[in-house]
């Protein structure tokens, strides 16, 4: 009894003590054992300014090599704001947007060279459709083509054409170029021309701008190289370079301006309803038809060749010295087309549409082969190398415009119809207007250039906003219209007064003899091919009719 007497005592106190402290804690446990356990305290957001953790490859792993490239761009190569400071989001942050437009800097830029490189491409295609008396001086006339019309678009063409086009985001903004020289008309402003720019002094001193301004100037000095072939083999070179100055001075920058820089042609859409307003991707009425028809105008005061007509107003075949350098400046044309089209996106960072774009240019250059090779084939009996040549141009130049805005199929289609179309211009060109063309330049770039604008209205599927006829909005092709009829009353009108003032003043053409003894030594001093002995062609008579033809006119020419 002893040892239950001391013992019961003590169970009934651990009774008491598991009562008072185990069955509130168990209570607490079933009550909490529903929900789930608390989350943990959420940290306080990075301050944009607080430093980030850096880790990157040990200095072992580097000095081994990096072979598979997984070492090489790390956070450490992040540029610092403040490189005494470690790194921050706001580095970060910054770093991704510069990359963003650096990304599309260097794809501008690149393709701005390949259009750059497309001047040898045409200065060997003029000069193989001309005869090899005038190759020096053909030649002599693309390559300074560029020296002109650079020089003239960064006096005043540049600021004339884009100085009022700020909010270029895909380049940074090109904050600087911002203001546009407009006038109320019709219950709207109209853009007529920049203000920002000339000299690309001041506040133009700015890397976005210098971008802009050399993709558009390549541009225009594609517009300007086309005159050249036109007016081939007649042209007084020092017409020539007042010629080439004022259009890439004035002419050119003014339209490119409406159309692409904020004029008034790009807003038809806007003020008056009329679709996107006047819509041309990378240039066939911007870039093709300006130099088209400036190409018209000037032949027309010019003149054709000696020889070219006979009596009886029929024309003279009066083939160039090579079809290989032909053929191989075509390529290269087409190679740089690739900058030309979808380098017109201004970036590749967020404007991955430039696939489509290469694969549209493509297939209407090929297209635009395949017609003119089957209209010549199929009307003459051979299939016509020079014309051949000339059909892979006008797929491409048409394809310029909507290029953009247009699937395959249309692409197709426009190119086909561009290969047809030049053979049909080239001849109405030669034989009905009676103007000489010794490239083809005028049907090439002026009536295709008038086909692919025109062409944005018929094909634009939807994208990029622009919606074509044959996809239900038929005033996108009121305004590719309104702009068809621009082109040939301004800048054919201008281009006309203009020339027939140079005429005036300068002289458009040189000396009947000089013309027939060939241009490299009256003009330029020294043959392209010294070695060779150049004489007439007594062997075909449609040659032999053009000698004695072009003797007689320049013996009452005399």
């Amino acid at each position: 009894m002893t040892r239950c007497t001391w013992l019961r005592p003590c169970l009934w106190a651990a009774i008491v003590a598991l009562l008072v402290c185990g069955i509130p804690a168990w209570a607490q446990g079933q009550t909490a054992a529903p929900s789930a356990p608390a989350a943990a305290a959420t940290p306080p957001p990075l301050a944009v300014d607080a430093p980030l953790p850096v880790s990157g490859p040990s200095a072992d792993d580097q000095a081994a090599g990096d072979p598979s490239g997984t070492k090489t761009g790390t956070a450490n190569d992040v540029v610092h704001a403040d490189p005494t400071k470690p790194l921050t989001l706001v580095d970060l942050v910054n770093q991704a947007g510069q990359n963003r437009i650096a990304v599309n800097f260097v794809w501008t830029l690149v393709a701005g060279f390949l259009v750059m490189f497309m001047q040898a491409g045409f200065a060997i295609v003029e000069t193989g459709l001309c005869r090899a008396k005038n190759a020096n001086h053909t030649m002599m006339m693309n390559f300074m083509v560029y020296g002109f019309g650079l020089f003239a678009y960064w006096v005043c063409g540049f600021a004339l054409q884009m100085g009022g086009a700020a909010g270029v985001s895909i380049l940074g903004g090109a904050a600087p170029l911002s203001h546009e020289f407009t006038i109320h008309l019709l219950g709207h402003d109209w853009g007529l021309w920049g203000t920002k720019g000339f000299f690309l002094s001041g506040a133009t001193y700015d890397v976005g701008v210098m971008v802009l301004f050399l993709f558009q100037m390549v541009f225009m000095d594609t517009a300007l190289t086309i005159v050249t072939g036109a007016a081939a083999e007649r042209w007084k070179y020092a017409a020539f370079a007042v010629s080439s100055l004022l259009l890439g001075a004035f002419t050119y920058p003014i339209y490119a301006n409406w159309a692409w820089g904020g004029g008034w042609l790009s807003k038809l859409g806007a003020n008056y309803g009329l679709g996107a307003g006047y819509a041309d991707f990378a240039g066939s009425g911007v870039v093709h038809a300006v130099g088209g028809l400036t190409a018209l105008a000037l032949s027309i005061i010019i003149g054709p060749r000696i020889g070219k007509y006979n009596r009886d107003g029929s024309s003279n075949a009066m083939p160039g010295h090579d079809i290989v350098i032909v053929l191989t400046g075509c390529f290269i044309l087409a190679f740089g087309w690739f900058g030309f089209n979808p380098g017109s996106t201004l970036g590749a960072s967020g404007a991955l549409r430039i696939s489509t774009i290469a694969v549209d240019t493509m297939l209407a250059g090929c297209t635009g082969s395949f017609g003119a090779l089957l209209y010549m084939w199929i009307k003459y009996g051979k299939p016509d190398a020079s014309m051949s040549g000339n059909g892979l141009l006008a797929g491409l130049v048409a394809i310029t415009a909507p290029s953009g805005y247009v699937n395959t199929m249309g692409a197709v289609i426009i190119g086909f119809v561009a290969g047809l179309l030049v053979c049909v211009s080239v001849e109405f060109v030669d034989r009905v207007l009676r103007v000489d063309d010794p490239v083809g330049a005028i049907s090439v770039h002026g009536t295709n250039g008038l086909w692919g604008v025109i062409s944005v209205g018929l094909f634009a599927d939807g994208t990029n906003g622009v919606k074509g006829l044959f996809y239900g909005d038929p005033t996108q092709l009121v305004a590719q219209l309104i702009g068809v009829g621009t082109l040939l009353g301004f800048v054919f009108t201008t281009s006309y007064v203009a020339n027939l003032a140079i005429h005036a003043i300068v002289g458009q053409r040189v000396a009947a003899a000089d013309e027939l003894e060939g241009l490299d030594i009256p003009e330029m001093g020294a043959l392209c091919y010294p070695e060779f002995v150049l004489k007439p062609d007594t062997t075909h008579s449609g040659a032999a009719a053009s000698v004695k033809a072009g003797l007689q006119v320049a013996r009452e020419t005399a």
